[in-house]
Protein backbone atom coordinates (compact mmCIF):
# COMPACT_ATOMS: atom_id res chain seq x y z
CA UNK A 1 0.00 0.00 0.00
CA UNK A 2 1.15 3.17 -1.13
CA UNK A 3 2.09 6.52 0.79
CA UNK A 4 -0.02 8.58 -1.43
CA UNK A 5 -2.93 5.96 -1.69
CA UNK A 6 -3.26 6.35 2.15
CA UNK A 7 -2.96 10.08 1.88
CA UNK A 8 -6.16 10.25 -0.77
CA UNK A 9 -7.77 8.14 1.65
CA UNK A 10 -7.14 10.59 4.57
CA UNK A 11 -8.36 13.17 2.71
CA UNK A 12 -11.53 11.64 1.40
CA UNK A 13 -11.98 10.33 5.41
CA UNK A 14 -11.80 14.41 6.44
CA UNK A 15 -14.22 15.63 3.95
CA UNK A 16 -17.22 13.06 4.31
CA UNK A 17 -16.35 13.69 8.43
CA UNK A 18 -16.19 16.86 8.17
CA UNK A 19 -19.45 17.04 6.31
CA UNK A 20 -20.77 14.69 8.81
CA UNK A 21 -20.09 17.20 11.54
CA UNK A 22 -21.48 20.06 10.49
CA UNK A 23 -24.78 18.47 8.96
CA UNK A 24 -24.87 15.30 10.62
CA UNK A 25 -25.22 13.29 6.94
CA UNK A 26 -23.76 12.95 3.67
CA UNK A 27 -20.42 10.98 4.93
CA UNK A 28 -21.13 8.53 2.96
CA UNK A 29 -22.49 9.56 -0.49
CA UNK A 30 -19.39 11.74 -0.44
CA UNK A 31 -16.94 9.25 0.42
CA UNK A 32 -18.02 5.59 -1.35
CA UNK A 33 -18.01 7.55 -5.28
CA UNK A 34 -14.53 8.50 -4.45
CA UNK A 35 -12.96 5.75 -2.50
CA UNK A 36 -14.18 4.02 -5.65
CA UNK A 37 -12.09 5.94 -8.08
CA UNK A 38 -9.05 4.30 -5.87
CA UNK A 39 -7.36 0.89 -6.30
CA UNK A 40 -9.36 -0.13 -2.71
CA UNK A 41 -11.94 -3.48 -2.56
CA UNK A 42 -15.39 -3.00 -2.25
CA UNK A 43 -15.61 -4.53 0.79
CA UNK A 44 -12.80 -2.68 2.08
CA UNK A 45 -14.32 0.74 1.33
CA UNK A 46 -17.78 -0.04 2.58
CA UNK A 47 -16.39 -1.48 5.93
CA UNK A 48 -14.10 1.72 6.23
CA UNK A 49 -17.08 3.90 5.46
CA UNK A 50 -18.98 1.96 8.41
CA UNK A 51 -16.31 2.46 10.84
CA UNK A 52 -15.82 6.26 9.91
CA UNK A 53 -19.51 6.73 10.48
CA UNK A 54 -19.82 4.81 13.42
CA UNK A 55 -16.89 6.35 15.34
CA UNK A 56 -18.07 10.13 14.09
CA UNK A 57 -21.35 9.25 15.56
CA UNK A 58 -19.90 7.86 19.18
CA UNK A 59 -17.84 11.46 19.33
CA UNK A 60 -20.93 12.90 18.82
CA UNK A 61 -23.46 11.88 20.75
CA UNK A 62 -21.07 11.84 23.93
CA UNK A 63 -20.60 15.56 23.45
CA UNK A 64 -24.66 16.43 23.74
CA UNK A 65 -26.71 13.08 24.83
CA UNK A 66 -29.49 16.09 26.06
CA UNK A 67 -29.90 17.50 22.72
CA UNK A 68 -31.68 14.13 21.40
CA UNK A 69 -34.75 13.78 20.81
CA UNK A 70 -35.15 10.31 22.96
CA UNK A 71 -39.11 9.55 22.16
CA UNK A 72 -38.34 9.49 18.42
CA UNK A 73 -34.82 8.21 18.35
CA UNK A 74 -36.37 5.01 20.52
CA UNK A 75 -39.25 4.74 17.78
CA UNK A 76 -36.97 4.98 14.54
CA UNK A 77 -34.00 2.40 16.11
CA UNK A 78 -36.70 -0.06 16.21
CA UNK A 79 -38.20 0.27 12.46
CA UNK A 80 -34.58 0.70 11.52
CA UNK A 81 -33.77 -2.63 12.68
CA UNK A 82 -37.18 -4.43 11.42
CA UNK A 83 -36.03 -2.65 7.79
CA UNK A 84 -32.75 -4.31 7.56
CA UNK A 85 -33.65 -7.84 6.45
CA UNK A 86 -35.82 -5.77 3.38
CA UNK A 87 -33.21 -4.22 2.32
CA UNK A 88 -30.85 -7.48 2.52
CA UNK A 89 -33.26 -8.89 -0.01
CA UNK A 90 -33.73 -5.86 -1.78
CA UNK A 91 -30.27 -6.30 -3.11
CA UNK A 92 -31.08 -9.81 -4.36
CA UNK A 93 -34.08 -8.25 -6.52
CA UNK A 94 -33.45 -4.61 -7.51
CA UNK A 95 -30.92 -3.13 -9.83
CA UNK A 96 -28.65 -0.65 -7.36
CA UNK A 97 -28.93 1.62 -10.56
CA UNK A 98 -32.44 1.69 -10.19
CA UNK A 99 -32.49 2.59 -6.32
CA UNK A 100 -29.79 5.14 -6.08
CA UNK A 101 -31.69 7.23 -9.44
CA UNK A 102 -34.66 6.78 -7.82
CA UNK A 103 -33.18 8.21 -4.37
CA UNK A 104 -31.44 10.71 -6.28
CA UNK A 105 -34.83 12.03 -8.11
CA UNK A 106 -36.24 12.09 -5.15
CA UNK A 107 -33.77 14.04 -3.21
CA UNK A 108 -33.10 16.75 -5.84
CA UNK A 109 -36.90 17.34 -6.10
CA UNK A 110 -37.65 16.81 -2.25
CA UNK A 111 -34.84 19.82 -1.75
CA UNK A 112 -35.95 21.86 -4.61
CA UNK A 113 -39.67 21.72 -3.42
CA UNK A 114 -38.48 22.40 -0.14
CA UNK A 115 -36.79 25.88 -0.85
CA UNK A 116 -39.00 27.29 -2.74
CA UNK A 117 -42.25 26.23 -0.50
CA UNK A 118 -44.06 29.22 1.60
CA UNK A 119 -42.66 28.72 4.95
CA UNK A 120 -46.10 29.60 6.64
CA UNK A 121 -48.14 26.90 4.45
CA UNK A 122 -45.05 24.38 5.03
CA UNK A 123 -45.03 24.67 8.78
CA UNK A 124 -48.95 23.34 8.89
CA UNK A 125 -48.40 20.76 6.89
CA UNK A 126 -45.53 19.14 9.03
CA UNK A 127 -47.65 19.66 12.06
CA UNK A 128 -48.74 15.87 11.85
CA UNK A 129 -45.57 14.19 12.20
CA UNK A 130 -44.91 15.64 15.58
CA UNK A 131 -45.66 12.27 17.21
CA UNK A 132 -42.88 9.75 17.06
CA UNK A 133 -45.55 7.11 15.64
CA UNK A 134 -45.03 8.79 12.90
CA UNK A 135 -41.12 8.13 12.55
CA UNK A 136 -41.84 4.40 11.87
CA UNK A 137 -41.78 4.01 7.97
CA UNK A 138 -38.77 6.54 8.01
CA UNK A 139 -36.86 3.97 10.54
CA UNK A 140 -38.44 1.47 8.10
CA UNK A 141 -36.91 2.61 5.19
CA UNK A 142 -33.34 3.76 6.80
CA UNK A 143 -32.50 0.43 7.99
CA UNK A 144 -33.88 -1.01 4.51
CA UNK A 145 -31.55 1.54 2.33
CA UNK A 146 -29.06 1.10 5.06
CA UNK A 147 -28.36 -2.24 5.04
CA UNK A 148 -28.90 -2.41 1.02
CA UNK A 149 -27.21 0.56 0.20
CA UNK A 150 -25.12 2.44 3.13
CA UNK A 151 -27.53 5.02 2.50
CA UNK A 152 -29.67 4.64 6.19
CA UNK A 153 -29.30 9.02 6.70
CA UNK A 154 -30.69 9.59 3.95
CA UNK A 155 -34.93 8.88 5.02
CA UNK A 156 -33.98 10.07 8.62
CA UNK A 157 -33.08 13.31 6.62
CA UNK A 158 -36.09 13.84 5.37
CA UNK A 159 -37.99 13.30 8.63
CA UNK A 160 -35.93 15.65 10.48
CA UNK A 161 -36.45 19.00 7.88
CA UNK A 162 -40.26 17.46 7.57
CA UNK A 163 -40.42 18.16 11.66
CA UNK A 164 -38.36 20.93 11.40
CA UNK A 165 -35.98 19.94 14.02
CA UNK A 166 -33.53 23.07 15.72
CA UNK A 167 -30.34 22.11 14.55
CA UNK A 168 -28.64 21.26 17.19
CA UNK A 169 -31.22 18.39 17.78
CA UNK A 170 -31.52 17.41 13.92
CA UNK A 171 -27.56 16.91 13.75
CA UNK A 172 -27.35 15.20 17.50
CA UNK A 173 -30.50 13.21 16.97
CA UNK A 174 -29.47 12.12 13.48
CA UNK A 175 -26.16 10.86 14.96
CA UNK A 176 -27.71 8.67 17.91
CA UNK A 177 -29.97 6.91 15.11
CA UNK A 178 -26.85 6.58 12.82
CA UNK A 179 -24.87 5.36 16.06
CA UNK A 180 -27.22 2.72 16.48
CA UNK A 181 -27.91 1.82 13.04
CA UNK A 182 -24.05 2.15 12.20
CA UNK A 183 -23.55 -0.58 15.18
CA UNK A 184 -25.82 -3.24 13.31
CA UNK A 185 -24.28 -2.47 9.92
CA UNK A 186 -20.50 -3.12 11.08
CA UNK A 187 -21.60 -5.90 13.35
CA UNK A 188 -22.83 -7.66 10.10
CA UNK A 189 -20.03 -6.47 7.52
CA UNK A 190 -17.40 -8.48 10.48
CA UNK A 191 -19.61 -11.32 10.23
CA UNK A 192 -19.70 -10.98 6.27
CA UNK A 193 -16.18 -11.25 6.05
CA UNK A 194 -15.91 -7.89 5.06
CA UNK A 195 -12.67 -6.61 7.23
CA UNK A 196 -9.41 -7.19 6.67
CA UNK A 197 -6.00 -5.72 7.62
CA UNK A 198 -5.74 -3.29 5.02
CA UNK A 199 -9.40 -1.79 6.35
CA UNK A 200 -7.41 -1.50 9.98
CA UNK A 201 -4.49 -0.11 8.35
CA UNK A 202 -6.54 2.70 6.33
CA UNK A 203 -8.76 3.39 9.37
CA UNK A 204 -5.77 3.62 11.76
CA UNK A 205 -4.27 6.39 9.65
CA UNK A 206 -7.62 8.06 9.07
CA UNK A 207 -8.33 8.57 12.97
CA UNK A 208 -6.14 12.15 13.43
CA UNK A 209 -8.35 13.18 10.33
CA UNK A 210 -11.48 12.06 11.92
CA UNK A 211 -10.61 13.88 15.01
CA UNK A 212 -9.64 16.85 13.21
CA UNK A 213 -12.54 17.41 11.13
CA UNK A 214 -14.84 16.94 14.18
CA UNK A 215 -13.29 20.30 15.34
CA UNK A 216 -13.40 21.78 12.48
CA UNK A 217 -16.86 20.77 11.82
CA UNK A 218 -18.00 21.92 15.15
CA UNK A 219 -16.81 25.01 15.29
CA UNK A 220 -18.07 25.64 11.39
CA UNK A 221 -21.97 24.05 12.47
CA UNK A 222 -21.64 26.67 15.64
CA UNK A 223 -21.46 29.18 13.57
CA UNK A 224 -24.37 28.64 11.23
CA UNK A 225 -27.31 30.65 11.93
CA UNK A 226 -30.24 28.87 12.75
CA UNK A 227 -32.39 30.33 10.82
CA UNK A 228 -30.77 29.76 8.15
CA UNK A 229 -29.44 26.02 8.92
CA UNK A 230 -32.27 24.22 7.33
CA UNK A 231 -31.72 25.85 4.12
CA UNK A 232 -27.97 25.18 3.86
CA UNK A 233 -29.53 21.20 4.72
CA UNK A 234 -31.50 21.38 1.37
CA UNK A 235 -29.15 22.67 -0.66
CA UNK A 236 -26.46 19.80 0.30
CA UNK A 237 -29.81 17.15 0.15
CA UNK A 238 -29.84 18.51 -3.88
CA UNK A 239 -26.38 18.28 -4.00
CA UNK A 240 -26.46 14.81 -2.49
CA UNK A 241 -29.33 13.66 -5.15
CA UNK A 242 -26.88 15.13 -7.88
CA UNK A 243 -24.32 13.08 -6.99
CA UNK A 244 -26.29 9.85 -6.99
CA UNK A 245 -27.61 10.92 -10.51
CA UNK A 246 -23.96 10.79 -11.67
CA UNK A 247 -22.44 8.47 -9.93
CA UNK A 248 -25.66 5.63 -9.65
CA UNK A 249 -23.40 2.42 -8.44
Amino acid sequence: MSVTLILLVIGIVFLGSLMRAVFGFGDSIIGMPLLALLPISLSTSISLIGLVGFTVAVLTVLSGWKNIDRPVLKVLSISTLLGIPVGLALVKFAPNAVITYGLGIFLVVYGIYSLIKPKLFQSKSRLWLNKPIWSIPFGFAAGMFGSAYNMNGVPIVVYGTLRDWKPEIFRKTLQAHFLVSSSLIIIGQFMGGFWSKELFVLYGFSLPAIGIAMLVGTFIHGRIPSYKFERYVFVVVILLGIMLLVNPN
